[in-house]
């Protein structure tokens, strides 16, 4: 078993439900992690057939966050749950979004959800 950690995915898109949230894009920050396994021959032969393409599964995520829109970090979060789970050779994952300056005196909010299989 392995773990993929993507770390500090910055990316805009329409986040919230407030008349000001509705007309402009808005930062996320996104991190994730997924826990695959990795075929033997691919760690003996160093090639990549079998290997899980975290590049992949990071273009769909960012293609699916610029091009939204969300009332909810939840909805957004769950959304992008589902699209790392699609694939069945993810065992778990992790995903945590993060909304800078959602709130007058923190840094940001966030929130996260996990799943198995």
């Amino acid at each position: 078993m392995a773990k993929i950690r993507v770390k500090n995915l910055l990316i805009r898109t329409f986040i919230g439900f407030n008349p000001e949230e509705l007309k402009d894009k808005q930062d996320v920050l996104i991190n994730y992690e997924i826990e695959v396994d990795v075929p033997a021959k691919a760690l003996e032969t160093d090639n990549p057939d079998g290997i899980y393409d975290y590049k992949k599964i990071t273009k769909q995520i960012i293609a699916t966050v610029q091009e939204g829109r969300f009332n909810l970090l939840e909805v957004l979060c769950k959304t992008l749950l589902d699209i790392i789970m699609k694939d069945p050779r993810v065992k778990w994952a992790r995903v945590e979004v993060d909304k800078p300056h959602a709130l007058r005196f923190a840094q940001s909010v966030s929130f996260e959800m996990e799943a198995s299989r």
